[in-house]
C-alpha cells in the first residue's frame, strides 16, 4: 500500500512503491502492497487465502462504507485478478499489475496494464509475458524507482523500463517461494516480502510452507533479511523513517515494524486477519483485509478503525497524489476502484 502526504512519525522516505511510488514524496508519502503465490505450480490458485468464514461475516457487518463513493471504477473491462497498483506522477497515469490466472503457476501469461485517471483502459496488457521478449508470470506488487518499474513476480523481481515497457532484467530470489509486496528505501535497496504459501493437497486452497521471509537487494542481488514463522506470512511492506514496516497475511492480523536488529516493534493487532496491502498517508497507515472485507486506517501502537467497508478482496492498494485518491484493486472482483481522499 502507499503514499503521499504531509510525513509526520511514520514518514515514508522511499519512493512511491506498490501503490504508486516514484521517488522520495515531498508530499503525501506511498504505499505498498502485496498478495501471494509461490511455487511452480500451474493450478489454477488464488494468490491468497479466502477471507475465514468465522471472522468475516462480523467483520463485514462492522464494515459499512464510511461516506466514500467512487470517483472511478474499472470493471468488467479485462483486468484479470488484478493485485497491486502504482501512480506514475510523470505519466499521470496508473499501473496495474494482473497475476492473470493461478497465483503460483509459473504459465508466463501475466500482465501489466495502464489505466487513466478519468475511468478509461489506456492499454490493458502494456507489458505482457510471452509477447516482446517478456517473462512475467503471476506478478504482485510494483514499485517505481529511478525510471523502472520492480515487479514481484513468484520467484523473481522483473525490471521493466517505466517509459517503454521494455524488459530491463531479471533478479532471482534464491529459497523465496511466494513474493508478494516491494518496497524501496532512500538508499536504493528494495525489500521484498515472501508470504511463504504452497498449493494444498486439494490444489485449490493455499496453505503455509514455513518460508516466512522478507528479503533486500541490493546491487543487483537478493538475499534473506529475515526468515522466521513469527513474521506472519508477510504481506505489504513499506519503508519507513523508522524502518521496515510489514503487515501480516495469517490470521494474527497484526503490523509490525522491524528495528535495526531486525526485531519485531510496535506490534499492533488489527481488527480482522489476513491483511494484504500497506499504505502510509501523513502519519497513519491503511491496510487492507480480506477477512474484514475493509481497509483500516489507524497507527502503530494505537488503534485501526475501518475506512471503507464491503469491499471483497482488498489487495495492494495505492495513492495518486495529483488528485488525492486512494487506488483499490480488488483481485477478486477483476476490478479497479478509485476514492477520494481530501
Amino acid at each position: 500500500m502507499k503514499r503521499a502526504g504531509a510525513i509526520c512519525s511514520l514518514t515514508l522516505l522511499a519512493v512511491v512503491t506498490c501503490g504508486g511510488r516514484t521517488e522520495p514524496p515531498a508530499s503525501p508519502p506511498a504505499a505498498t502492497t502485496a498478495s501471494s503465490a509461490p511455487v511452480e505450480q500451474k493450478t489454477a490458485v488464488e494468490p491468497q487465502p479466502s477471507a475465514p468464514a468465522a471472522s468475516a461475516a462480523p467483520a463485514a457487518e462492522a464494515a459499512k462504507p464510511a461516506g466514500l463513493t467512487p470517483v472511478a471504477k474499472w470493471a468488467d473491462v479485462g483486468l484479470a485478478k488484478p493485485e497491486s497498483i502504482v501512480f506514475d506522477a510523470d505519466g499521470d497515469r496508473y499501473l496495474v499489475s494482473n497475476i492473470n490466472g493461478g497465483g503460483l503457476a509459473k504459465d508466463n501469461n501475466g500482465f501489466i496494464s495502464v489505466l487513466s485517471p478519468d475511468g478509461q483502459v489506456t492499454t490493458l496488457k502494456w507489458i505482457e509475458g510471452g509477447k516482446n521478449k517478456v517473462t512475467l508470470d503471476g506478478p504482485k506488487g510494483l514499485v517505481l524507482v529511478k525510471g523502472l518499474i520492480y515487479a514481484a513476480d513468484i520467484t523473481n523481481v522483473r525490471i521493466f523500463d517505466l517509459k517503454t515497457g521494455a524488459p530491463k532484467g531479471t533478479i532471482p530470489v534464491p529459497t523465496s517461494t511466494s513474493l508478494n509486496d516491494i518496497a524501496a528505501a532512500p538508499d536504493g535497496k528494495i525489500y521484498v516480502s515472501d508470504t511463504a504459501k504452497k498449493v494444498g493437497a486439494d490444489g485449490k486452497t493455499m496453505e503455509p510452507n514455513g518460508n516466512d521471509s522478507i528479503y533486500v537487494i541490493e546491487g543487483g542481488k537478493a538475499k534473506t533479511l529475515a526468515k522466521r514463522k513469527e513474521l506472519g506470512s508477510p504481506n505489504g511492506i513499506l519503508w519507513t523513517d523508522r524502518g521496515l514496516v510489514a503487515v501480516t497475511n495469517d490470521a494474527s492480523g497484526e503490523v509490525y515494524r522491524l528495528d535495526d536488529k531486525l526485531e519485531r516493534q510496535d506490534i499492533t493487532k488489527l481488527p480482522t486477519g489476513n491483511l494484504d496491502g500497506l499504505l502510509a498517508l501523513g502519519d497513519s497507515l491503511l491496510v487492507t483485509s480480506w477477512a474484514g472485507n475493509a481497509i483500516y486506517r489507524g497507527k502503530l501502537g494505537g488503534s485501526f478503525d475501518v475506512l471503507i467497508g464491503n469491499l471483497k478482496s482488498p489487495a495492494d492498494i495505492g495513492y495518486d497524489t495529483k488528485r488525492e485518491r486512494l487506488l483499490v484493486p480488488l483481485l477478486m472482483e477483476n476490478t479497479v476502484v478509485a476514492y477520494p481522499l481530501k
